[in-house]
């Protein structure tokens, strides 16, 4: 699989935090899946994206294989997007290697809206 290394934001969300309140919360969860899912698109290329067709049920291990330095961008990007509130780093900090293993993007998208509230 392509890995891309670049750091930088190719769409026009912005960095200081995602709005998710409003009146539609599926909407809400929505847009945040939709974020979560270009977040992981910057790290291991959208054509992995495309081709796995990713969504709540995409395993970070199993599907997309990521590797242990690519959490840590991760967790990088997730603070670029969505603000200081997403520590994604030490949320999974204290979680067991077998629930690491297990994460999927929608309990990422679950997490960054947990952050917003």
């Amino acid at each position: 699989m392509t890995r891309e290394e670049g750091h930088s934001l190719s769409d026009g969300y912005a960095r200081s935090g995602a709005d998710v309140t409003g009146a539609d919360a599926a909407s809400g969860d929505d847009h945040v899946l939709d974020q979560v899912v270009s977040v992981l698109g910057e790290i291991v290329g959208e054509d992995v994206i495309e081709a796995l067709e990713v969504g709540a049920a995409t395993s970070l291990s199993a599907d997309l294989e990521l590797e242990s330095i690519e959490f840590v961008v991760l967790g990088e990007k997730l603070l670029d997007r969505f603000g200081e509130s997403v520590d994604f780093l030490a949320w999974s900090a204290k979680m067991e290697l077998e629930e690491l293993m297990e994460l999927t993007v929608g309990d990422i998208a679950d997490f960054v809206t947990s952050c917003a509230g």
